[in-house]
């Protein structure tokens, strides 16, 4: 799972702990560790939402200004489903 240089340092941190992708399907699984060095993220939940399911607030949760601004970095590929992937950083 990759994230925008931009929120790196958020997400380690602990301020960032969710991240709305839009994909095709899964791209994590739930208990998997993803690499962010030094440490690595861990996947505690994924579940599929809606577009009217993304909030101000749960844009603001994903180290987003507001609602556009984290569907412009959200898509990935040809990518449909809404997925919010909840994670805690580890080292």
């Amino acid at each position: 799972m990759q994230f925008t240089k931009a929120l790196r340092e958020r997400v380690r941190s602990g301020e960032v702990t969710c991240s709305v992708r839009i994909w095709k399907q899964p791209r994590v699984v739930v208990g998997g560790r993803y690499a962010l060095p030094p440490g690595e993220i861990e996947v505690e939940s994924i579940l599929e939402i809606t577009l009217a399911d993304i909030t101000p607030e749960l844009a603001k949760r994903s180290g987003f200004r507001g609602v556009v601004d984290l569907l412009k970095v959200a898509k990935h590929g040809r990518g449909e489903r809404v997925f919010l992937v909840e994670f805690c950083y580890r080292e």
